[in-house]
């Protein structure tokens, strides 16, 4: 079978934006907050998120049953273009 991995991509990017959407309204911007006074907080946070990865991808008994390999990987991803949202806005605030 063919899979059109394009498509995929996008549905997998739409995806990312909705869930930031959703929590970036729950959260109150707490990314741009934090990283305002802990620059190297990307670093910890997405230490954590590949640790936890780690030991799903392990099969290690897990105490939160309700967070997946995806969920993980959404939650990866998005730390990721969180902090290049921000890195583009420095930018151009400085242009």
């Amino acid at each position: 079978m063919e899979y059109n991995r394009p498509e995929i991509h996008q549905s997998i990017c739409d995806r990312l934006n909705d869930t930031y959407r959703r929590k970036n309204s729950d959260y109150g911007n707490s990314f741009t907050k934090t990283r305002e006074e802990y620059p190297e907080a990307i670093v910890i946070r997405l230490s954590d998120k590949l640790e936890r990865l780690k030991t799903l991808l392990k099969g290690e008994e897990r105490k939160v049953a309700d967070e997946s390999i995806v969920d993980t990987l959404v939650d990866l991803a998005n730390y990721a273009l969180m902090e290049l949202v921000e890195i583009e806005i420095e930018i151009e605030e400085e242009a």
